[in-house]
């Protein structure tokens, strides 16, 4: 596991620091969230191994994580982004209706994005993704920039938490109350 330093996240993926990040809350019982597998179909099959050797990604996956924080519903997708500006064909149009219709139903959809060239990882909560897919469809910008994400919202460690979004749900979740 890649420890956070000064260009913290080299050799770890965002998704291994969520995961690790998940298991840390699990143990503390802050919350229950699970990573759902990608959904593949095999094409090829290694007969004597039985291992899949070719397949392709059903596009239909909804979202990477989803899961409950202390009773609350809550789903989100990780993204990484090498560049200041955060291209919209990277998130799909069932991903924008799942997650519309999970906030829906009570819960809380957002994505975990990691801006690489900055090593800084932002909450984007919904209505701001919803509001620059919005724009897009309505023949706007197809991406966002660094600079449209809210920096109050940015997620630091904290001790053994690589990843530690909970505070800036938490955040997120006093600001809907107080109406944003």
């Amino acid at each position: 596991m890649g420890t956070w330093k000064s260009r913290g996240l080299r050799g770890s993926t965002l998704e291994d620091m969520i995961n690790h990040s998940n298991e840390v809350y699990r143990e503390k019982k802050l919350a229950l969230i699970q990573k759902i597998p990608t959904p593949i179909t095999p094409i090829t099959i290694d007969k004597e191994s039985r291992h899949i050797t070719l397949a392709y990604f059903d596009q239909k996956s909804t979202v990477d994580y989803i899961g409950a924080v202390q009773g609350i519903p809550v789903c989100f997708d990780a993204k990484e982004c090498a560049v200041r500006t955060f291209p919209l064909q990277n998130v799909h149009e069932h991903q924008i209706r799942f997650m519309e219709e999970f906030e829906g139903q009570g819960g809380i959809a957002f994505i975990l994005l990691h801006f690489t060239a900055e090593d800084e990882i932002y909450y984007l909560p919904f209505a701001d993704l919803h509001r620059f897919w919005k724009r897009m469809k309505e023949g706007g910008r197809k991406s966002f920039t660094y600079e449209e994400v809210d920096k109050n919202l940015r997620v630091y460690p904290r001790r053994d938490i690589l990843v530690h979004y909970l505070e800036t749900l938490q955040r997120d979740l006093e600001r809907r109350e107080s109406g944003f």
